[in-house]
């Protein structure tokens, strides 16, 4: 007698991630989904082996240049068919607590979006459970959500509708290492400036004074990053650092602004 197999369903979910040379953590990412119906990659020209990590787990790969992290991402939702969205990073991991709960709130039906606490993976471990974690917003009903293509950075999607914050979290390994993280600061804080000085936002002097020691007694205090002993600490740091980076080269933008007007004006 000829049994079938059992195979459970899939869950009606499109998973769509940008990325560009993610072979490192992609394969944990991609695992770590197999139970969504679609996955949706969208490549910006890799040169190592993301692609074809991408398509061994069963990836739609699209090919498409840089456009910038919102407009890439508001590219890779259009590619996605399925009702619900999960945007994640090629660094990234969901648990099978973040999967249970996915599959409760598409089965409730009662919000359009779900904000997930992020767990970074610093100098090989979590931090303390205790400490703070930061949020994002990753889930949601994928015709209600829209990316803002004017944020050049940390950019997220606006969902109409309810939103839900939870308590499950995924693992993010991008911040690993210390030079990996100085990376992104740096990277990061170029185009929040830009973002700012393109919108017209002047810098504040007391908030160049101030906004590293208040940052890093907002991330070490508040945030309670003081429980997770040194790499606690150095993490409060480098957060510090980059408020300051922010600010500082928001600054720089308009010295330069100024300057450009002096020559120009006296040539």
């Amino acid at each position: 007698v000829y049994l079938p197999t059992w195979r459970p369903m899939k869950l009606p979910v499109s998973v769509f991630i940008i990325t560009l040379n993610e072979e490192l953590h992609l394969e944990k990412t991609l695992k770590s989904v197999q139970n969504c119906f679609e996955i949706i990659v969208v490549d910006s020209g890799s040169s190592d082996n993301t692609c074809s990590i991408a398509k061994k787990y069963g990836a739609k790969v699209f090919h498409k240049e840089w456009l910038g992290y919102a407009k890439q991402k508001q590219f890779a939702l259009s590619c996605c068919t399925q009702n619900w969205a999960l945007n994640l990073d090629g660094d990234e991991e969901i648990t099978p607590e973040f999967l249970t709960r996915m599959k409760t709130v598409i089965s409730e039906d009662i919000y359009t979006s779900v904000r997930f606490k992020r767990n970074d993976i610093f100098i090989g471990k979590s931090l303390s459970k205790w400490s703070k974690k930061p949020n994002n917003l990753r889930f949601y009903k994928r015709e209600l959500a829209h990316f803002d293509d004017s944020r050049l950075v940390h950019e997220s999607a606006y969902v109409k509708g309810k939103e839900l914050y939870v308590s499950e979290s995924f693992k993010h390994y991008g911040y690993g290492t210390i030079s990996c993280l100085n990376e992104k600061n740096n990277t990061y804080s170029t185009l929040k400036a830009k973002e700012k000085f393109t919108k017209n936002k002047a810098y504040s002097t007391p908030k160049l004074i101030l906004v590293f020691p208040l940052f890093f007694c907002k991330e070490y205090f508040l945030h309670r990053k003081f429980l997770s002993g040194m790499r606690g600490f150095i993490l409060s740091v480098l957060k510090a650092h980059y408020a300051f980076l922010k600010e500082a080269k928001l600054y720089e933008y308009h010295e330069n602004e100024k300057l450009q007007k002096y020559e120009k004006e006296n040539n």
